[in-house]
């Protein structure tokens, strides 16, 4: 869905910086060759303006720094146990030692919400998954939610 929106982004970029386009040409190329005049003594081809924004689309997408670095999964044990799967973004900028941090962050925000005045750490445990793509980072554990405040 992303990419089909950075596309039709370029596109019409590509449609707006030329008034005398009227539609998509039947031969040639669909970029025309026209030149975008940024200042007075600078122009840019509006293929390049085109190229680089399809690019920097396609590295956003990629690596899209707005989007949290581990993706987290729990599942209730019963006996107050919870079990954490964490997995890492398969590309990414920086976040590689986050997992325990973001393992506690989740532990302590689910014993606030349950009414709980602690938490521990039963088990714990990172890896790596490789696949043809590059490997993953990935992190296991299990918390025990203690001491269940009196209402």
């Amino acid at each position: 869905m992303r990419l089909a929106t950075v596309l039709a982004a370029s596109l019409a970029l590509g449609a707006c910086g030329s008034s005398s386009v009227k539609s998509i040409p039947s031969a040639g190329t669909m970029i025309p060759n026209y030149t975008l005049q940024v200042g007075p003594s600078i122009s840019v081809a509006l293929e390049k303006v085109v190229y680089w924004g399809a690019l920097a689309g396609i590295a956003y997408m990629v690596l899209d720094p707005l989007s949290p670095n581990w993706e987290i999964e729990e599942a209730p044990l019963g006996d107050q146990h919870i079990h954490f799967s964490l997995r890492m973004k398969r590309f990414y900028a920086g976040g590689a030692g986050e997992a325990q941090a973001v393992l506690h962050r989740r532990a302590r925000e689910l014993m606030r919400l349950n009414g709980f005045n602690g938490y521990q750490v039963v088990e714990y445990q990172e890896g790596l998954d490789s696949s043809v793509l590059g490997s993953q980072r990935t992190a296991v554990g299990v918390v025990r939610l203690i001491d269940k405040a009196k209402s």
